[in-house]
């Protein structure tokens, strides 16, 4: 299975996430908690900039506006990485 690598600034944490597993999914299982809530891409809680980076949506309609896309945002609870990427996020080392 194919893994692209996730750093979180500015912390620069690192993190794998397999092809087809939320952003958000990745991070858990490496001991990083990202905020989040509604996990279903409406919320926008966990909304971060991606400065560097491709996703996906396991969701047809991610509550992100095109400007916001254009703009490098994403919400890691509903992306795929697509390849290596890196994002400014609120994030803590839960010690997993």
């Amino acid at each position: 299975m194919r893994s692209f690598t996730i750093t979180i600034l500015p912390q620069g944490w690192q993190f794998p996430a397999d092809a087809g597993t939320t952003i958000l999914a990745a991070a858990e299982l490496a001991g990083i908690r990202l905020l989040s809530s509604c996990r279903n891409g409406t919320c926008r809680t966990c909304l971060c900039h991606m400065p560097a980076g491709q996703v996906r949506y396991t969701v047809d309609w991610p509550g992100i506006s095109p400007d916001e896309r254009l703009d490098g945002y994403i919400l890691p609870c509903v992306a795929v990485a697509e390849s290596d990427l890196t994002m400014q996020a609120r994030a803590v080392r839960t010690g997993a």
